[in-house]
């Protein structure tokens, strides 16, 4: 079994036309309505998606066949309900601020960085913040022309500047479970649109329990929930009431939407003739690069560090458009086998996973096929794939698959670039990752702090923080932390454009409401305590994930010992 088929029937055309026609009566009301009303609006959507947590994770587990006691079960709590509650919680806050006539209040400094550039510390933003994510800063950085004295400019515009009525189509994600209600939030209350929802067909079976939470809004004539697949989708991103789109999805999908299938859909795209003149806003995936900057690594670190990385790989089966698919790694430096042995000594050890979304065992037998050195790892019995690790990838190779094309299935692999000091290396690996992988939606650096120590090392740290032409850049925590922060804005680098779409255009999440983004940039420890819920091994990440959901709907202390309790007993 490589996919489930769709749960629920496709929306009849008519059902959709009435859709579309409520919520277009309706957009121009919405545009209006007030921040303290979206505060409220905001606070009973809590209410209602605390009430379906637990059945959208059991769905879930369901639908991926993940038993309950499976080692990672946590994660449909982590990448579902609990990332949603945050969301809410963190919009409601925003938006008290501009109710109250201000730009929503940022926790930490503005600073100027080389050349003017403002960069506003995001995160952390409370105590709580600083308990659960020990260690770790955030920022957003902003395009050139935004300075720590006009950036309060550039936040919240649609609310101090007016919004332009809209229905936005939004075209859930397959995958990740929190994906299509945070876009749909996003251009709820950061864009003041409204939205018609169309169910991926792969998970619609969440349809339904998103219909129930999102119920203030279906009642305020904001929001609808269809389903269907392509067909559906062709007729709403054409219909002409529908006002803008926003895909996390496929290149091929927005080139399809835009200019049309097959050959006659190349030939307009090489023409510049679009088929579709409406605006489109896009998360399309990354072939993420993981940089490993040689260090003094103790035998802790590479175990550390070594599941640090096969979680970046193993989380959600592979089927993350933000999973490491490059481990770049220094030639010259003295332990990278002993790191890519213990890679594979940990991938022996994870419980294969149902490659549940379509098209994933194809995809696997494609980058296989391509390299006689790929190594398999774990129980193929049952339908299951197993982790695969294509090591010592040459790089200069034109045509490497593993450059190109997103796996989106359990395959990793490594590059070895020169470079003997740190310095060097990222240098290299800086170039490489910007001119040779495909996509810029975010990229990881692992760096030892005694790497750091050097000067030499730490100025060539400050200059590929700044040159990684990525949305997200995190440092030591895997990148998908800059998706799960909810105040740093997630999204392509900028820059691409409909005729090289790369990893898409626009952002979401960015509860501080930001325009004019370039990137954000996550700062973690090299090892971190306790052990971060969605490493593998984690022994209470279900029950700790269901925890941390509750908390951002009601945080309070009284929740922080049992919180702590099952953190360290992971």
């Amino acid at each position: 079994m490589s996919a489930h088929p769709s749960r629920i029937p496709a929306t009849p055309r008519a059902e959709l036309d009435r859709a579309v026609a409520a919520l277009a009566a309706g957009k121009a009301r919405w545009a209006n309505v007030t921040a303290r009303q979206h505060v409220e609006l905001l606070g009973r959507l809590s209410e209602r998606f605390a009430e379906v947590a637990d059945r959208w994770v059991d769905a879930c587990l369901e639908a991926e066949g993940i038993p309950p006691a499976h080692p990672m079960a946590g994660e449909e709590w982590l990448a579902g309900p609990y990332l949603v509650l945050r969301n809410l919680r963190l919009l409601a806050a925003s938006l008290a601020d501009v109710a109250a006539g201000q730009r929503p209040r940022l926790p930490g400094p503005v600073t100027h960085r080389p050349g003017g550039q403002a960069a506003a510390q995001v995160f952390p933003a409370s105590l709580y913040d600083r308990l659960f994510f020990p260690g770790v800063t955030a920022e957003v950085w902003l395009e050139a022309g935004v300075t720590p004295e006009n950036l309060g400019e550039t936040q919240a515009v649609p609310y101090f500047e007016g919004a332009e009525p809209g229905l936005c189509l939004v075209l859930g994600a397959g995958n990740v479970s929190s994906i299509g209600p945070m876009d749909a939030l996003y251009k709820l209350f950061a864009e003041r649109k409204v939205v018609l929802f169309k169910a991926h067909p792969v998970n619609d079976y969440l349809g339904p329990l998103l219909a129930e939470a999102f119920g203030p809004l279906i009642e305020e004539d904001a929001l609808r929930v269809v389903y269907g697949g392509a067909e559906e989708g062709e007729y709403l991103t054409r219909h002409p009431e529908v006002d803008e789109i926003h895909i996390t999805g496929s290149d091929k999908t927005v080139e399809a939407i835009v200019f049309g299938a097959g050959e006659q859909g190349a030939q307009r795209k090489a023409e510049r003739r679009p088929l579709l003149a409406k605006a489109i806003s896009s998360e399309l995936g990354n072939v993420s690069p993981v940089l490993i900057v040689p260090g003094p690594w103790s035998r802790r670190d590479l175990v550390y560090q070594a599941e640090n990385l096969v979680s970046m790989l193993a989380n959600n089966a592979g089927f993350n458009c933000n999973a490491a698919r490059v481990l770049i790694t220094s030639r010259a430096w003295p332990q990278r086998q002993e790191l890519l042995e213990e890679i594979r000594r940990q991938l022996r050890s994870i419980p294969t996973r149902l490659p549940y979304y379509p098209g994933a065992r194809e995809r696997w037998q494609r980058f296989v096929d391509a390299h006689p050195q790929a190594e398999t790892f774990g129980d193929t019995r049952f339908d299951r794939l197993p982790w695969t690790l294509i090591p010592n990838l040459d790089a200069e190779r034109e045509d490497e698959i593993c450059f190109t094309t997103e796996a989106f299935a359990p395959v990793f692999a490594e590059v070895p670039l020169p470079g003997q000091s740190a310095a060097e290396f990222l240098a290299g690996a800086v170039e490489f990752a910007n001119q040779r992988l495909w996509g810029t939606l975010n990229a990881t650096l692992v760096v030892h702090p005694a790497t750091l120590r050097e000067e030499s090392a730490e100025r060539a740290f400050e200059q590929a923080l700044a040159d990684l032409e990525y949305g997200t850049v995190t440092v030591n925590h895997w990148a998908a932390v800059g998706y799960g922060l909810v105040v740093t804005p997630w999204g392509a680098y900028p820059g691409s454009d409909l005729y090289d779409i790369q990893s898409g255009e626009g952002f979401v999440h960015n509860s501080y409401l930001f325009s004019r983004i370039e990137k954000s940039v996550v700062y973690s420890p090299f090892r971190a305590f306790p052990k971060p819920p969605w490493f593998v091994s984690h022994k209470t990440s279900r029950q700790l994930g269901r925890a941390l959901t509750f908390f951002e709907k009601d945080p309070s202390a009284t929740r922080l010992p049992g919180i702590f309790r099952l953190a360290l007993a992971g």
